[in-house]
């Protein structure tokens, strides 16, 4: 498996949809994955530096998992399947974490659910905790790194949070429909969304 990083949250020019980029370790491959506005704006939400005034939806998962007792060891997007991304949360009970760290060993209290990579990404960043992808996926998703037009993409998807009122902000969602990355491929959704997610895209 490689540990990604969210190199950052671009917007597709064709379609006006975001992208999350996730970053393998060499800096040199990265995955895309479409994801819509809202999903777009949990996920800078959790890595901006100013927590928001009032709790939002993965804010409050977050605060719901310390409640229960419970911690996200690390998230696994672990396949491609049926033109969608899919992706686990690894949980472990927060006392069976210590034993574990303390005893060198893996803990009986492990629970994995399913989720979709965008809710993922979005508790994992707030959480502080790993983001794993299968290497084939890494594989068969990934396009070089480009850091300028990244850089520039990222750019123009806040330039657009920042005009787009709501009405539009609305619009958007509905009309959104990214490109397949070659002619005749559609790219992987994330489950749930009426926008394809690539491999340059979001599944869930």
């Amino acid at each position: 498996m490689v540990e990604m990083r969210v190199a950052g949250i671009a917007l597709d020019a064709a379609s006006r949809s975001p992208i999350v980029l996730l970053r393998d370790p060499s800096g040199r491959r990265q995955v895309p994955i479409w994801i819509d506005q809202a999903q777009a704006q949990n996920i800078l939400a959790g890595l901006g530096d100013e927590p928001p005034p009032r709790p939002l939806s993965h804010d409050l998962m977050v605060a719901l998992l310390d409640a229960g007792g419970l911690q996200l060891e690390r998230v696994v997007i672990h396949t491609i399947e049926d033109s969608t991304f899919r992706a686990v949360l690894k949980l472990q009970r927060s006392d069976d974490a210590a034993a574990t760290k303390s005893q060198g060993g893996g803990g009986g209290g492990a629970l994995e659910l399913d989720a979709r990579p965008s809710d993922a990404i979005a508790l994992a960043v707030r959480t502080g905790s790993p983001i794993w992808m299968l290497e084939e996926v890494v594989a068969d998703a990934s396009i070089p790194v480009d850091a300028e037009a990244d850089a520039e993409d990222q750019d123009q998807f806040r330039r657009f949070l920042d005009s787009v009122s709501p009405a539009e902000l609305v619009r958007h969602l509905s009309q959104a429909q990214p490109e397949p990355a070659e002619a005749g491929e559609t790219p992987p959704t994330e489950e749930g969304d009426s926008q394809p997610e690539n491999p340059s895209g979001d599944g869930g």
